[in-house]
């Protein structure tokens, strides 16, 4: 088996075709066919189904293809550690996070990008409990998730320590409160992210806790239509106060304390335990450990 090989077969298997592989990769269908016959002969069983009307993967292929994913990945990221060699002027950082983990990373990623103004840094939203996998796989340099992965090949230090807190417009009857208890908000419209997450399932077991009602009448798909929403009279909300900060600063909402509301937010960021990593991740981790929190006090 080679790389050429698997560069091959990832391409019939994503154009379900030899003759579109073939296009895709500027080859003969008979070469396609061959290359993929010397790689099954290789790993000793069928790769693809044959007599099908599209092409499709066996169970031997399915497995294969995470493999060769993994294999051609790792050699752009050789690639990529020989381009880094030649210092920060040049270099790629890929970083994957949740809708509400960038807020932390932010004034970060800004003072990377002031330090060294040729890095091209792509943040790839994605679900939080892909993200370990992502790194481990090579598509992604860093993650930052709100929990330490239990992954043993994965590395976390904790980079931000957060918590939730309810907001209202600033027009709202509570807004001129600095604090208010669960049981004067049970007759509020709250407006919640419609993505599941465990600090969703915690408010509502807060809540439930207490016999107050809940009334999430609306969710939205990101956490800046929810600060919208609520600017706009429609509800209020428990989000992330980093997610906030600038709105509550301004003026355009306000934060009110609950006081059965206590759910602190750790923010971790992983990488590949053992490996060495990017300048330009090495220079984002620097500084973003720079602005840790210091160990708490028992």
């Amino acid at each position: 088996m080679n790389l050429a090989q698997f560069q091959v077969f990832l391409a019939v298997a994503r154009e379900r075709s030899f003759s579109r592989a073939a296009e895709k990769l500027y080859r003969t269908q008979p070469a396609i066919s061959i290359s993929i016959r010397k790689l099954e002969e290789a790993v000793g069983q069928p790769v693809f189904v044959r007599g099908a009307r599209q092409v499709k993967l066996t169970d031997a292929g399915e497995l294969l293809r995470d493999y060769a994913e993994r294999m051609l990945n790792l050699r752009d990221e050789i690639r990529k550690g020989m381009e880094d060699l030649k210092g920060l002027r040049r270099g790629h950082l890929s970083l994957g996070v949740n809708e509400s983990s960038i807020h932390a990373l932010l004034p970060a990623l800004a003072r990377l990008r002031q330090l060294h103004p040729d890095l091209h840094i792509a943040v790839h939203r994605t679900f939080s409990r892909d993200i370990p996998r992502e790194v481990l796989n090579y598509r992604l340099d860093l993650g930052a998730v709100t929990f330490v992965p239990q992954e043993e090949q994965l590395s976390a230090v904790e980079i931000f320590r957060d918590e939730l807190t309810l907001v209202v417009y600033p027009g709202h009857p509570l807004a001129e409160r600095r604090s208010v208890d669960i049981s004067e908000v049970g007759g509020e419209i709250f407006v919640a992210h419609i993505v599941e997450s465990p600090f969703r399932w915690r408010v509502i077991q807060l809540f439930e806790k207490h016999r107050v009602p809940l009334h999430i009448q609306v969710e939205l798909p990101t956490i800046e239509s929810i600060k919208r929403f609520v600017q706009m009279g429609m509800g209020v909300a428990i989000v992330p106060r980093m997610c906030v900060r600038w709105e509550v600063e301004r003026g355009l909402l306000v934060e009110l304390k609950l006081r059965q509301l206590k759910m602190p937010r750790h923010l971790y960021l992983i990488s590949r335990r053992g490996t060495r990593l990017s300048h330009a991740a090495v220079a984002l981790v620097r500084l973003l450990r720079s602005r840790r929190p210091a160990p708490r006090s028992e």
